[in-house]
């Protein structure tokens, strides 16, 4: 059955189709929670209160995007809700960009070939936090800059900021383990 015609037969509260689609993307999403919190329970938690938000607010899904990229939103979106939480501090963002130009050096962004991508998650998970959830939206999940600023309740200049920086510091981290090139 088409995932469309799920939608529509969730949103009319059928639960065989809520577990439907819920079976469908239960481990994506999860997988997609635990990269932020790595914690089982804790990203189990977010996921399931993703799918309660999206079942909540399935009238609002449009069809802009798949499904999956609108319910991945909501899961990263509860996933730093809960990151929020249990760190009480706010982190300050310097917006103040004085002279730099971020997009000159976007694409003279290397590392050695022979980099996984399981390598490159560990040292982003090194990383301080202002520049984890950032670079792991960016390099990882693949948003852009307006959709990182959306997410993270920034400016898209506090994204580009510290997207760049937080770069910058990754390719440092693998260049002191030989990673870098």
């Amino acid at each position: 059955m088409l995932t469309t015609d799920i939608i529509e037969r969730c949103k009319n509260n059928d639960r065989k189709a809520q577990l439907q689609l819920y079976n469908k993307y239960c481990e994506g999403m999860y997988y997609v929670a635990y990269r932020f919190l790595k914690d089982a329970a804790a990203a189990e938690d977010a996921m399931q209160e993703g799918f309660i938000n999206a079942f909540t607010k399935l009238h609002q899904f449009t069809g802009e995007v798949t499904f999956g990229a609108w319910l991945k939103r909501i899961v990263i979106n509860k996933s730093l809700d809960m990151i929020k939480a249990r760190k009480a501090e706010t982190v300050t963002l310097n917006e103040e960009i004085t002279g730099e130009l971020l997009d000159d050096d976007e694409d003279d962004w290397r590392v050695d070939d022979g980099t996984t991508l399981e390598v490159v998650k560990q040292a982003i998970a090194g990383l301080p936090e202002k520049y984890r959830y950032p670079i792991q939206l960016f390099l990882v999940e693949g948003y852009d800059h307006q959709e990182i600023s959306e997410i993270l309740q920034i400016t898209e200049v506090a994204s580009r900021t510290l997207v760049h920086r937080g770069k910058k510091k990754l390719q440092e981290q693998l260049k002191t383990q030989d990673y870098g090139a």
